[in-house]
């Protein structure tokens, strides 16, 4: 049994889920950031739950009471409840990180993103990078982890091939190493334990776009229809999201259509392969 007492902030996404399974099977003591009593039942073991929000800092006190490590994968995936990346990439996080300090929390973990660093300008960056440079300049031992896309952010490809065809901008050439969320968590763990301050994070594959979306058509059973879109096309459709819809709606299409276009390769991690999830989660979608 591990003496450390370890937050888990964003426990109940993706990543969360994963990272709070890793920590019980280490034999950590494991206390999670839920928003209501109803997401307890996404767990199955952990010590304590702390009932709260990152946006309202009054309900945060006492969240890192005892607390030696605290790891956030704090951040706005799809919700559509009003709030800004700012609200809660960058202050929820910043909230959290004040608690830590006041209750001399020793070591604090926060999951950016590949890139982020030189993506500032994009609305999903500009919030977490802030946050990043906040938690460098705190008196705590720090990890940023700019993890890859995840593979279960590579389900667009799967939906899209459904139809029979994937579209993609350019050539389709630029390249990426997705990982599979319980690789991550293993690393994120091994990496606070090092102590390693900063690291990018990406599984063993790694795959063209194209051959991605290949990957995508098989796991259908489908022939390989890939149709390749002019790249003005692609930064058209940047420039209206941005001019006609809010941040919310268009940040996370903006990081997405922004890394179509270049080379994301991450150092390789883990031992799941996309092709298995492809497989599996096709086989799941015929089931529904």
């Amino acid at each position: 049994m591990n003496t450390k007492k370890v937050l888990v902030a964003g426990a109940t996404g993706y990543l969360g889920q994963y990272l709070v399974k890793e920590l019980k099977k280490r034999g950590y003591w494991v206390r999670a950031l839920i928003r209501n009593e109803q997401q307890k039942d996404k767990f199955e073991s952990v010590d304590d739950f702390f009932i709260g929000e990152v946006t309202d800092p009054k309900s945060l006190k006492g969240i890192a009471k005892g607390i030696d490590w605290v790891f956030s994968t704090i951040g706005i995936t799809r919700q559509k409840d009003g709030l800004t990346y700012m609200d809660v990439d960058y202050q929820g996080n910043s909230n959290l990180l004040k608690e830590a300090l006041h209750d001399g929390v020793a070591s604090f973990q926060y999951i950016s993103a590949i890139n982020g660093d030189k993506l500032k300008h994009l609305k999903i960056f500009e919030a977490k990078e802030k946050f990043v440079e906040e938690l460098k300049d705190a008196n705590i031992t720090y990890c940023v982890l700019r993890p890859n896309g995840f593979f279960s952010d590579m389900k667009d490809f799967l939906q899209m091939a459904k139809g029979g065809r994937v579209y993609l901008f350019g050539d389709g050439n630029f390249k990426l190493n997705p990982i599979d969320g319980e690789d991550l968590a293993k690393v994120c763990v091994d990496k606070m334990i090092s102590g390693e301050k900063e690291a990018t994070v990406g599984g063993q594959d790694i795959l063209s776009q194209n051959e991605l979306a290949a990957l995508a058509l098989k796991a259908w059973g489908k022939p390989i229809k890939i149709l390749h879109l002019p790249d003005w096309t692609r930064r058209l459709t940047i420039g209206a999201l941005r001019t006609f819809t809010s941040s919310k709606t268009y940040g996370p299409i903006e990081f997405f259509l922004t890394a179509m276009a270049e080379d994301n390769i991450a150092t390789q991690y883990g031992t799941k392969r996309l092709e298995d999830f492809f497989n599996q989660e096709v086989d799941r979608m015929k089931k529904e």
